[in-house]
């Protein structure tokens, strides 16, 4: 079955930290681009950071030097570390996949509400409160 599995979400406070996983089988994850994007309630979904095959990477101006993209393509699995969390961080976070044979950028998949991706997760609930 082709799927991306995210795990990592909680509960957690203001200043802290997270490491939100998002693991794929059924693909080899090293062919794709890849994405995070997130959705509060009641706001639109939003690219947080994307990364392509050539090395491109983007992060959406508000989470800018507190979080990270990365891969483990021996794990077949992305991740985001996350830190100096906010409670206006707080939303469900979904990783997602696009084919990519090298000539993608990555501000386009984060930015484009069109942009068609492969594959999506179901979504990891992130909460920042006191």
């Amino acid at each position: 079955q082709l799927q991306l599995v995210e795990s990592g979400g909680g509960l957690v406070q203001p200043g802290g930290s997270l490491r939100l996983s998002c693991a794929a089988s059924g693909f080899t994850l090293d062919d794709y681009a890849i994405g995070w994007f997130r959705q509060a309630p009641g706001k639109e979904r939003e690219g947080v950071s994307c990364s392509s095959r050539a090395g491109w990477t983007y992060y959406g101006d508000f989470v800018k030097g507190r979080f990270t993209i990365s891969r483990d393509n021996a794990k077949n699995t992305v991740f985001l570390q996350m830190n100096s969390l906010k409670p206006e961080d707080t939303a469900v976070y979904y990783c997602a996949a696009v084919r990519d044979k090298r000539v993608l950028t990555a501000q386009p998949m984060c930015t484009r509400h069109d942009y068609a991706m492969d594959y999506w997760g179901n979504g990891t609930l992130v909460t920042v409160s006191s």
